[in-house]
């Protein structure tokens, strides 16, 4: 029982998520009004709108218009709630668990924004800043994941700085911007996050991600090595690629 409703916590704050994922780009208030169809801009009845079931009722359509209601939406709730399932599974009723919530619902605004609007609003970085500072003053928090205060400070620090070198000296090489500093932003919230320790894998990780997914369009020519890509969703994958692999680190740095 505890799973269910576990489940149906994180997808209503998946279809939360989408209402940022939607909104925040555009600067249109996350509280303004209820949802509407982007087709017609009929509001949302409430009945249309429950996480997850509503989707498949509806059949991906609008009920007024018919439009296409894109599979995203569905996507976003069904990872928030499933990710919330395996949070609560791994740590029970905890505060790692809230917190691993709360990172849950960042990264996936994150993610979708950054993906077709290639920004990572300050908004949400600079929270996950504070967040990331202020839990080092728990000392009961679990360890194994998360850094001391000294740590967690040179984490934010490093992340944010290397990010500002590679677009110093990219700028400084091709006469352009190379990255944003959105992404910047966001390697240091990770960093006051996992401690200075996890910004190497991270970056490694996030680059490798990213440069497996280019290969095809830079062999099939629809993107060549100067064209734009958002970084901030490889980076959001590099650190659950890190989480997911921690235990293996520990144990080869030891």
């Amino acid at each position: 029982m505890s799973y269910i409703i576990v489940f149906i916590l994180g997808s209503i704050w998946g279809s939360f998520s989408n209402v940022c994922i939607h909104r925040m780009p555009y600067n249109e208030g996350v509280a303004k009004g209820r949802s509407y169809c982007p087709n017609c801009k009929k509001q949302i009845r409430w009945y249309d709108n429950v996480p997850i079931f509503s989707y498949v009722i509806l059949k991906a359509k609008c009920r007024d218009c018919s439009a296409k209601i894109s599979i995203k939406y569905l996507l976003v709730e069904l990872i928030c709630a499933l990710s919330f399932v395996w949070f609560f599974y791994l740590f029970g009723l905890s505060l790692t668990t809230l917190l691993f919530f709360i990172l849950t619902i960042f990264f996936i605004i994150i993610f979708f924004i950054d993906l077709k609007h290639f920004i990572i609003p300050n908004e949400l970085t600079f929270p996950l800043m504070v967040i990331g500072l202020v839990k080092t003053f728990d000392p009961n928090l679990n360890q194994y994941l998360f850094p001391n205060f000294f740590n967690s400070v040179i984490g934010g620090v490093a992340g944010y700085s290397i990010i500002w070198m590679i677009i110093f000296i990219y700028k400084k090489l091709r006469n352009k911007e190379g990255m944003g500093l959105g992404d910047a932003k966001l390697l240091s919230a990770i960093g006051f996050w996992f401690g200075w320790i996890s910004i190497p894998f991270i970056l490694f990780f996030s680059s490798f991600v990213a440069l497996a997914l280019a290969i095809p369009s830079l062999i099939d020519k629809s993107k060549n090595l100067s064209s734009q890509i958002p970084f901030g969703p490889y980076l959001v994958l590099g650190c659950v690629l890190y989480l997911l692999l921690l235990e293996k680190i520990i144990l080869y740095l030891n």
